[in-house]
């Protein structure tokens, strides 16, 4: 998992070095959207590791895997856009930073829901 999120975050990286003006803001927003993204996962997974719960929706994963909107596939696919379409990176980065947002706050109302 920490093997593919620090790759994941290379990709916006190098878009922000190659046109600083047009992309390195929503390149940034889209890096702080995965580290909230990573957060709520990780954080969910510890504690439902701490109280014992088990996935019945993933069984075959390691730890309590938390699923979202955007996941691992849909990253992939948003790459691929932002590689095709380069010169709507910051287009594209500023709409998936959004859907991020939306898994990190569904994560973490799960996590209220669930532990609190």
């Amino acid at each position: 998992v920490i093997a593919m999120f620090s790759l994941a975050m290379l990709v916006p990286l190098a878009f922000a070095f190659c046109d600083p003006p047009r992309n390195a803001l929503a390149a940034v927003l889209l890096l702080a959207a995965f580290i909230g993204t990573g957060v709520t996962f990780l954080a969910f997974a510890i504690m439902a590791e701490k109280r014992g719960d088990k996935s019945t929706a993933y069984p075959s994963k390691a730890f309590y895997y938390l699923g979202g909107l955007t996941e691992g596939t849909e990253t992939i696919a948003c790459f691929v856009a932002m590689c095709l379409w380069r010169e709507h990176f910051a287009l594209i980065a500023t709409i998936y930073a959004v859907l991020c947002g939306v898994t990190t706050v569904t994560r973490m109302v799960q996590g209220w829901q669930r532990f609190g």
